[in-house]
């Protein structure tokens, strides 16, 4: 089997449009943070609501570490996390100086879990960054509410969530600071890149300058006159990135949302009766961006091989933060350890087609129900 006839857990879906965007400002001649950053941005201002000043930045990581750095977190500051997350998010932490604390998460969604996160607040402790799993934000109102009694700040990290809705409000026009993943197999994707999104002008000013190593020009005329008055870092978009962003954006109402949502829906319908599946929590709302079921019974490697040699990958998101060496403090997290004995994450993507849907789940249900010494 070669790597062309396995269907991969996720992947991008761009095609001539992209294609030639990229060609259009290839041919432009400037390929920096320019003109098409700055439409890019106000399209997804005006996408996600007029009060929004949106911020476009390399990555999904750098806009985490920006927004963290543009609220006042540093060092000697303790930041909340989910330990179920991409490591990213707990490096971005602790690209400011601040501590990630790694805290546990609910049984039924994998989000925060807030009664853990409570008891983890010391006086150190200045911000929470809720995870929206798979496209899935659960209750923000508790999130917000919990926030506000603690006086923490809320960057939302929003990666997996663009286009996602919660109680009708769509993510990113509403709350404290939220970030955005553009990378290449998120559910809009700009080549590279992510964005900070807030209604506060002054977290926004700060973010743009940081992105371009704090200078502020003094002049529009000399290149050489320049004020740097704080730490910054090469964190923009180039133009290059905003062109596809821009045409992944206009293609994502008509196209690359119900797509994943129909595919999502498709897989949670025909899984639902197996009894040795957990499926994730997503709703009409939510657009998915990735589909992790759980496998009771310490079936998962048995499905995962029978997957794998049908020519389906899958994967594991994700390891908790708290049993990485880096982050470690010797603590349990039991939720978040007994969900990674358990999670496997199946192929979504708009490039699926019905028929792969069909075949990964009558894969699932014959491993389900063989011996498992003949799965061996």
């Amino acid at each position: 089997m070669t790597p062309k006839d396995v269907v991969q857990t996720s992947a991008p879906y761009v095609g001539a449009a992209e294609k030639a965007a990229v060609a259009r400002v290839l041919d432009s001649g400037y390929y920096g943070c320019g003109p098409e950053v700055a439409t890019f941005e106000h399209e997804l201002s005006y996408y996600l609501g007029k009060d929004t000043d949106v911020v476009c930045t390399a990555s999904g990581t750098a806009a985490l570490h920006l927004a963290l750095t543009a609220i006042g977190v540093g060092h000697g500051d303790e930041v909340l996390a989910p330990s179920v997350t991409f490591v990213a998010t707990f490096q971005a932490i602790a690209a400011t100086g601040a501590r990630p604390v790694a805290c546990d998460v609910h049984e039924k969604n994998l989000l925060l879990d807030i009664e853990d996160a409570r008891r983890r607040i010391t006086q150190r402790t200045r911000a929470v960054i809720p995870v929206h799993y798979a496209g899935h934000s659960g209750d923000l109102d508790a999130i917000y509410d919990f926030a506000r009694s603690n006086r923490l700040r809320v960057v939302e990290d929003a990666a997996h969530a663009f286009g996602s809705r919660n109680q009708g409000r769509m993510i990113g026009s509403f709350g404290d600071v939220v970030c955005f993943s553009f990378d290449p197999i998120k559910n809009i994707t700009a080549g590279q890149g992510g964005a900070v999104v807030t209604r506060n002008p002054a977290v926004a000013h700060d973010v743009r300058l940081r992105r371009e190593l704090g200078i502020e020009r003094a002049s529009t005329t000399r290149s050489d006159d320049i004020v740097v008055s704080r730490l910054g870092w090469r964190y923009a978009m180039s133009d290059l990135m905003a062109a596809i962003g821009r045409v992944q954006l206009g293609r994502f109402d008509s196209e690359l949302k119900p797509l994943r949502q129909q595919n999502a829906a498709a897989l949670g319908e025909k899984l639902r009766d197996l009894p040795d599946i957990g499926l994730p929590s997503l709703d009409a709302e939510d657009v998915p961006h990735i589909f992790p079921i759980r496998i009771a019974n310490d079936r998962r490697d048995v499905v995962r091989k029978a997957l794998r040699d049908a020519g389906f990958e899958t994967k594991v998101h994700y390891p908790p933060n708290h049993l990485l060496p880096y982050f470690s403090d010797g603590a349990p997290r039991p939720v978040a350890e007994r969900a990674f004995q358990e999670l496997l994450t199946l192929p979504l993507h708009p490039g699926i087609n019905d028929d792969q849907i069909a075949h990964m789940v009558s894969v699932i249900r014959a491993s389900l129900s063989a011996p498992m010494s003949s799965m061996a």
